[in-house]
């Protein structure tokens, strides 16, 4: 019914930086809150960032101050900047999106998730 693909990962050196981004697709009336998580290997999933429909964003301590989460409406989008980044970052990155499809029914999904690694 709706599909978020995620495109932007890969590998940096530490204090570099990338750019994801993740696109709803599908029957979609509109989207509420949207999120980016992450799963290191041998870690549980654990939240990075989330903005709500109003703008409003909030991050984890580990993050804060070097990433940035945003929206674009219009294309059903959502994006991290992240930069400065560290070892730590390392991990599979998976965006969220609660979707509205038709009233009055919504449902939160997940992108794929696409690897970040930050390596020397």
């Amino acid at each position: 019914q709706v599909q978020l693909v995620e495109s932007g990962g890969g590998l940096v050196q530490p204090g570099g930086s990338l750019r994801l981004s993740c696109t709803a697709s599908g029957r979609i009336r509109g989207i509420y809150d949207m999120a980016w998580y992450r799963q290191a290997p041998g870690n549980q999933r654990e939240l990075v960032a989330t903005i709500t429909r109003g703008d409003s964003t909030k991050y984890a301590d580990s993050v804060e101050g070097r990433f940035t989460i945003s929206r674009d409406n219009a294309k059903n989008s959502v994006y991290l900047q992240m930069n400065s980044l560290k070892p730590e970052d390392t991990a599979v990155y998976y965006c969220y999106a609660s979707v509205q499809t038709s009233f009055p029914t919504s449902q939160g999904y997940w992108g794929q998730g696409t690897q970040v690694t930050v390596s020397s």
